[in-house]
């Protein structure tokens, strides 16, 4: 929606490049590989769930605000902070703890996100050759793993108090796991090869 100020001209938000590709390059490219005849039945990418474990949130409050900053300035989102649903001895773990963060992207976040993800940080990780394809879940979303936060560059080294993994789920609309495949694939990620 265009910004309008007193004695400026509107400015429009731009959308991300992405998205734009998808919409001009990679649905007509999928409605020609399986054969949709429905603009809507393309699969398309509905949002990005990543998600930190901090177990020593629950005892060290400056790890999680911390890990909280830097997974919104990853993101561009400010995280929920995600607490324990039972108390577990074992774990000296408290119903009630903080020990996890979670953001859920959509829309334009969304693809901006995933843009910087596949083209801008993981190539910064060490021996990489691709994420595994065995991690769809059978419903068209992949769930993989990051073991550090400083293959961002948003992320500051000098400012760390503990070197964090997260968990990034890509949900998708699509039925099968060939449909939702074939999309990540037009989107830029990076999948092993066999």
């Amino acid at each position: 929606m265009a910004k309008v100020t007193e004695g400026k001209t509107p400015q429009k938000a731009v959308p991300a490049r992405l998205y734009e590709k998808y919409r001009n390059e990679i649905v007509p490219a999928l409605q020609k590989e399986f054969g949709y005849t429905n603009l809507m039945a393309v699969p398309r990418l509905d949002r990005i769930v990543v998600s930190m474990g901090v177990k020593e949130g629950a005892t060290d409050i400056k790890i999680l605000d911390q890990a909280a900053v830097e997974l919104s300035a990853i993101t561009g989102q400010k995280p929920k902070v995600c607490r324990a649903k039972k108390s577990i001895s074992a774990f000296k773990l408290r119903a009630g703890s903080p020990i996890g963060l979670k953001v859920t992207l959509r829309r334009a976040r969304m693809y901006e996100f995933l843009d910087r993800l596949v083209n801008v940080a993981m190539p910064r990780i060490r021996d990489f050759r691709g994420i595994p394809l065995k991690s769809f879940d059978g419903q068209g979303n992949y769930s993989f793993g990051i073991q550090e936060q400083i293959i961002f560059p948003e992320v500051e080294y000098d400012k760390i108090l503990k070197v964090q993994g997260m968990n990034v789920t890509l949900v998708t609309t699509a039925d099968t796991e060939e449909e939702a495949q074939r999309l990540l694939d037009y989107l830029g990620v990076p999948f092993r090869k066999k």
